[in-house]
């Protein structure tokens, strides 16, 4: 008797949605994603918007990208925004800035959520990952 025949049908369980964390202050970057984790989150983690696109361009699985607003580089959080609608419009974006004015200005960047302003609760914004994902 084969092995294979014994093997009850299960469902292959769904993978755990993964977040592209974005921000230069590594602190931050690093509680927001160990929480998310915690939270059953896969979690990729970028200290820019440009090496946030380079990890997007390499194939991995994402499926929603958090990034701060306000970064050094050739890109910061709203021309990576623009980057993801460009290149690929099926990816969520959440935006975060402590910025309160360009917190309302990212609005129009952040099309798929709300800008999530700093500092943020962490339990509240993994709530709004899983909403965002689930539309």
């Amino acid at each position: 008797m084969s092995a294979a025949r014994n093997v009850p049908d299960r469902p292959v369980p769904a993978l755990p949605p993964t977040v592209l964390v974005v921000d230069d202050e590594i602190l931050v970057r690093m509680v927001i994603a160990a929480y998310l984790r915690d939270c059953g989150f896969d979690v990729v983690e970028a200290g820019s918007a440009d090496e946030a696109v380079r990890v997007l361009e390499a194939g991995l699985r994402i499926d929603i990208v958090f990034s701060d607003v306000s970064m050094p580089g050739s890109l910061d959080g709203f021309g990576l925004a623009r980057w993801v609608r460009r290149e690929r419009p099926e990816l969520k974006v959440i935006l975060t800035s402590g910025a309160v004015r360009t917190a309302k200005d990212a609005t129009d960047f952040s099309a798929h959520g709300p800008i999530v302003a700093k500092p943020y609760n962490h339990a509240k914004l993994a709530s709004q990952l899983r909403a965002l994902l689930v539309r």
